[in-house]
């Protein structure tokens, strides 16, 4: 099975452009957080996903957790997938069905301690994909992504094998970690921020390393 590659934390249509040349399956744009990097400004957001191709996935990173606010958040931007980083209610799923059904749900699971394998299977039902990382969304400034830092991947193995929706690995990954990655959790998806940036900015280079050594 081909591994798809997301690129998040893009903040230009530089960035996104140089992301797609080289094979990147989607795209992270991060909307306000209490915490981590990536985060642009809703408009830039809303012109990055409006150039985009159609095959590629728009997501956006939100913060909100009720209805009302994701709906609005979403429409200042129009992406193509939201991305939801911390907790919502199960009723929150089923109205954002309804209410943009085209639109791709993918729920973050950070990966703190094998209670994350139960909450992963209980939402695995409601969403499109979870995204597993390496935040802590119980700390006083919550932790929602960004963090650069390796959970336990055999925790994240235990959830791709329970769950029946596509799963994407998150969390400290590299062109050095991300061939074993792969192989212990045997994701749909690798999705990486930190580890092909240099001092903030997208690095080509490590980019092609990266990309290199998921499809080796």
């Amino acid at each position: 099975m081909v591994t798809r590659v997301k690129i998040c934390c893009i903040n230009s249509l530089e960035e996104a452009n140089i992301a797609i040349k080289h094979g990147a399956s989607a795209i992270g744009l991060v909307g306000h957080m209490p915490s981590g990097p990536g985060v642009i400004f809703d408009d830039m957001i809303h012109t990055i996903a409006k150039s985009i191709p159609p095959p590629i996935g728009t997501f956006l990173l939100t913060s909100e957790t009720s209805y009302s606010k994701i709906i609005d958040h979403h429409k200042k931007t129009l992406t193509n997938t939201i991305q939801i980083v911390d907790y919502v209610v199960d009723s929150t799923y089923k109205k954002l069905r309804k209410a943009i059904p085209l639109v791709k749900i993918v729920q973050v699971i950070h990966v703190v301690n094998k209670n994350s394998v139960n909450e992963a299977i209980r939402v695995s039902e409601l969403v499109d994909a979870i995204l597993l990382d390496s935040g802590n969304p119980n700390l006083k400034i919550k932790e929602l992504g960004g963090t650069g830092r390796v959970h336990d991947w055999n925790v994240s193995r235990q959830i791709r094998e329970k769950v029946n929706v596509p799963v994407f690995l998150a969390g400290g990954l590299n062109a050095e970690n991300v061939k074993n990655a792969i192989e212990i959790v045997q994701p749909f998806g690798v999705d990486v921020c930190s580890g092909v940036r240099t001092n903030g900015k997208l690095d080509e280079a490590k980019l092609i390393q990266f990309m290199q050594q998921v499809s080796g």
